[in-house]
């Protein structure tokens, strides 16, 4: 009897880096996209939903649970945050989008500033792109997703809270997310914040965007 061939979605080994964040610092806050203690080094973004889980992302990359404020209530997050990694480079935490609850106005003024953001921003080098990888993505994530295409800005699919469902159930759900998103299934990292799930491939991720290629 033949081998079986391997599941296409199969789980992947995470990937053994020895890149670790051992120093985090919060910056500032901004209403809107400019001049900031330090600004000139380069930086890593991070967009997605109000409820997607981006500050509990932040706080399990760096090993500091209050780095980041978490809220119960999606859609508080409204500036643009800035924090230093290792003193090396700036992560972005952008504001969260697609929270009904918030006017068109509000939803509009978000928006300009991302948009400002990305505009501006010369030292970007990479975009986290969050998901919750028990839903199918958004119009919102899908349109994010084109933004960043048309601009020619390089990111990478995150789907968090991993830790919800099984990893069986993962391992659909990665289907509809790369229809979605137009990605591959070995392009997504899984990630919990609970668990730890996918830290160490978003590290491996993160020496990669940093290390200039030789």
């Amino acid at each position: 009897m033949a081998d079986k061939k391997p599941y296409p979605y199969a789980k992947k080994a995470e990937k053994k880096t020895d890149f670790e964040i051992k120093q985090a610092e919060f910056i500032t806050s901004m209403a809107e996209y400019g001049d900031f203690p330090g600004r000139g080094l380069r930086q890593i973004a991070v967009v997605g939903k109000s409820n997607v889980g981006k500050s509990t992302l932040i706080n399990k990359l760096t090993r500091q649970n209050k780095l980041a404020r978490t809220s119960a209530t999606p859609g508080k997050t409204r500036l643009i945050n800035v924090f230093l990694l290792n003193g090396d480079f700036h992560l972005i935490d952008l504001p969260g989008y697609g929270f009904a609850k918030v006017s068109k106005a509000e939803q509009e003024r978000w928006g300009v500033m991302m948009q400002r953001y990305f505009e501006e921003s010369g030292e970007l080098l990479h975009v986290l792109t969050l998901v919750d990888i028990r839903h199918e993505p958004t119009e919102d994530d899908v349109q994010m997703n084109t933004f960043l295409r048309q601009m020619g800005i390089p990111f990478t699919v995150v789907a968090t809270k991993a830790d919800k469902i099984s990893r069986a159930a993962r391992l659909k759900q990665l289907a509809p997310i790369c229809r979605a998103l137009l990605v591959q299934p070995w392009e997504v990292i899984c990630f919990s914040g609970e668990d730890g799930t996918g830290r160490e491939d978003l590290l491996a991720k993160l020496e990669q965007i940093l290390t200039p290629a030789q």
